[in-house]
């Protein structure tokens, strides 16, 4: 049978966002290859199994992030990949330190192939709002980068995983004359998010977005060419800690509640995020 859509990748296609990204892509034509990392047998890499028997337009590969050549057989063939790499424990600076090195080997690995021309960098906010000076500034958009020292002095190890290995990521891009766009998302909700995603806490819990959202961001900035940088992603915001408090007992008890947020009456102030790139990208489509 032939297929108008290109050949994609989603590496990895076992994170939450990844796997929903993956069904996406398939519901709208495309051939998927989607690279699942050796962490063992997940629920999540058990149902891309599943699927690929039944799926002629997906091929499953097996990955080692750490492993330059085994990303190259994955990435062969492909015109784009989705980076959605997350890590299934929590985090530490050990972990950082991986994530890091991970995402260099796969911007490196597309720039040694001939067929990819974009790749999608799936991030987070939290690489965006972490710094000393946050609350004097007017407008956090995508400028913004947290800043690296104050996340280690506050040992927020998922902030400086997200920000370290997208600004690895950016640089390495630049250096290999690659196309880039990276999604900033806030907290993502979606079926089994808290069996599937269960590091969230509470310190991303201001602005969230809807994980069908989140892979039309995705693949919107895919398909669009003048897509370009980073896009804030989120749909929703929580403006005070008692409606964070709310929304995470309504996660639980999978997602447990910090001690900083049993006091009551600080403000989240997202209104300073802003989303206009968003907005432009996403004018027209159909969702």
């Amino acid at each position: 049978m032939k297929y108008d859509k290109p050949t994609v990748c989603v590496l990895d296609a076992s994170t939450y966002v990844g796997f929903w990204i993956l069904k996406g892509l398939l519901a709208r034509g495309f051939r998927v290859h989607a690279a699942t990392q050796k962490n063992g047998e997940t629920e999540i890499q058990k149902r891309i199994r599943e699927m690929e028997k039944e799926e002629e337009r997906l091929v499953v590969f097996s990955v080692d992030v750490l492993d330059y050549h085994s990303i190259l057989l994955a990435l062969k063939g492909c015109s784009a990949v989705f980076c959605c790499l997350d890590s299934p424990e929590a985090y530490d600076e050990k972990m950082v330190n991986l994530e890091v090195r991970g995402a260099i080997n796969v911007v490196e690995a597309c720039a040694q192939t001939d067929s990819v021309e974009k790749i999608l960098f799936s991030s987070s906010l939290a690489a965006a709002i972490w710094k000393e000076d946050i609350s004097s500034e007017k407008d956090v958009d995508e400028k913004s980068w947290s800043d690296p020292e104050f996340c280690r002095k506050l040992k927020l190890w998922y902030a400086l995983a997200k920000t370290q290995s997208e600004q690895a990521a950016w640089a390495l891009s630049m250096d290999r004359t690659l196309k880039m766009v990276s999604i900033n998302s806030g907290l993502v909700l979606g079926p089994n998010v808290a069996q599937q995603n269960p590091r969230t806490t509470m310190s991303y819990l201001n602005a969230f977005v809807d994980v069908d959202f989140l892979v039309n961001v995705h693949i919107r900035a895919l398909e669009d060419q003048s897509a370009c940088g980073r896009y804030f992603c989120f749909s929703h915001t929580v403006n005070t800690e008692d409606e964070a408090v709310k929304l995470a007992q309504s996660l639980s008890p999978l997602i447990s509640l910090p001690p900083r947020y049993h006091y009551e009456g600080s403000e989240a102030h997202t209104e300073r995020l802003r989303t206009k790139k968003l907005s432009k990208l996403v004018e027209g489509a159909a969702y």
